[in-house]
């Protein structure tokens, strides 16, 4: 059919009202979502296990400041230090009920709710260091039997492991350990299946969190403590009551820290911040363990050469005495405990092939070191 000239003024007119409601329209569509769905950024409150000045507590506001970032504000999370809430063995209670959202600590602190909880921070770990627990954690099966655990004691929270933690030192003391029949008699601070350990071994055994520590020991109500790494040590004044520290201990040679969240509202978040969270938790993880070789090194340098401190190895003899001592300790605990006897045979078998694999696989340090640096052996106690 032929087109014919122009078209009816009306019809124009018609056709240009009805795209421009059309226009008003769309727009409104597209405004309105964006004002029905702004919302306010979830905030959550955690709380550490650390003294505000101690570096912990700077690795768990590290973490928070990860997810925040991550998250574009949706998300904030605020971290408080130990005791501004509840105490810091408190702090699975409190999360579990929800009195905080979560946590920043390690799980020998919550030993006394089961035992087998401190396996992944106490004790040789079959010659595993943390960074393989934390392989067996995610890749072996630990991390199903820590939710079994905390199911089995009806805490209510999520659990996520981070940083490596290396071998602490047996300690701080009025003079350097030569013998296993050192500790007979001494008052001495540990956490966890430790605790255990060095009763074992004849010490009086208080369990204390980090803040506490230094003024036990300068009052004199310990004659001994640990605590964990050079940079802690030197921040919470170990030097300043002590200048004897004996290192290497197999009491705890696996720690990492726990990242805990109240389950109920973990689970209430989007997956996507869910996401998040899992991903801010190893990024975290990473960033830890070389933060970690950086101020520890420094610090470890620091206390000889400013704070007068003399490292000491711990002997071999009162090592071997460890381990000897630790096997009786985790077979009278794994009587009548068979959620513990299942943690240790997984993590047993994990550490069978892992712990061969890299000591067949990797260079031996000190001989590089001795050819780059000079022989420059540790004390002997």
């Amino acid at each position: 059919m032929k087109k014919t000239g122009k078209q009816n003024p009306q019809v124009q007119s018609s056709r240009r009202g009805f795209l421009g409601k059309a226009a008003a329209g769309t727009a409104t569509a597209i405004a309105f979502p964006a004002v029905a769905t702004a919302q306010a950024p979830t905030q959550f409150r955690f709380q550490s296990t650390w003294p505000a000045k101690d570096i912990f507590h700077e690795y768990a506001n590290d973490f928070a400041k990860k997810v925040n970032d991550m998250t574009g504000g949706e998300l904030k999370i605020e971290v408080l230090p130990a005791g501004a809430v509840v105490p810091a063995f408190g702090l699975l209670d409190a999360v579990s009920k929800g009195t905080l959202d979560g946590g920043h600590g390690v799980m020998g602190y919550n030993y006394g709710k089961q035992a087998a909880i401190a396996l992944w921070t106490s004790g040789p770990a079959f010659g595993m260091d943390a960074n393989m627990v934390l392989a067996w954690h995610k890749y072996g099966g630990g991390k199903e039997l820590l939710a079994k655990l905390y199911d089995s004691i009806g805490a209510n929270i999520v659990s996520f492991l981070s940083g490596p933690m290396p071998t602490q030192p047996l300690g701080w003391f009025k003079k350097p350990i030569t013998k296993p029949a050192d500790f007979k008699g001494l008052k001495f601070r540990t956490n966890g299946l430790a605790i255990d350990l060095f009763t074992s071994m004849g010490a009086a055994v208080n369990a204390l969190p980090g803040g506490e520590i230094v003024p036990a020991m300068d009052r004199g109500l310990l004659d001994g403590a640990e605590f964990n790494n050079a940079t802690s040590d030197r921040i919470l004044g170990f030097p300043d009551v002590s200048k004897i520290c004996m290192l290497q201990s197999f009491h705890q040679s696996s720690e990492q820290f726990e990242i805990t969240f109240n389950k109920t509202k973990f689970n209430a978040l989007p997956a996507k911040l869910k996401a998040i969270i899992e991903n801010a938790v190893e990024s975290a993880s990473a960033d830890m363990s070389w933060k970690a070789v950086d101020r520890y090194s420094a610090d470890y340098r620091e206390l000889q050469t400013k704070n007068g401190v003399k490292f000491y190895k711990t002997p071999d003899t009162f090592l071997q005495e460890q381990l000897k001592v630790w096997d009786e300790v985790v077979a009278k605990k794994g009587e009548g405990n068979p959620l513990f006897k299942e943690v240790e045979a997984s993590m047993r078998a994990f550490a069978e092939r892992a712990v061969k694999w890299d000591m067949d696989t990797n260079n031996p340090r000190r001989m590089a070191y001795n050819h780059y640096f000079g022989k420059q052996p540790a004390k002997k106690g």
